[in-house]
């Protein structure tokens, strides 16, 4: 196994996770705003799972988002 190879992957992959989901909880929440089914001063429970097929790998991640 190429360490810098493995290690690089991992981070690229990382990047567009963090990357992405971002972009989806803003537009999530800017529309629940703009549908007024938020008020804008909630905090959200959140979690991420990150699963790797062919070896059975599964890693989850819980916390809050906050609002205001």
């Amino acid at each position: 196994m190429n360490e810098d190879v493995f290690n690089g992957s991992i981070r690229k992959f990382l990047k567009t996770l963090g990357v992405s989901a971002q972009r989806e909880i803003e537009k999530a929440v800017r529309q629940g705003l703009a549908e007024g089914k938020l008020k804008g001063n909630e905090k959200f429970p959140a979690k991420a799972t990150v699963t790797l097929g062919g070896i059975g790998f599964s890693h989850e991640i819980k916390g809050e988002i906050e609002l205001e």
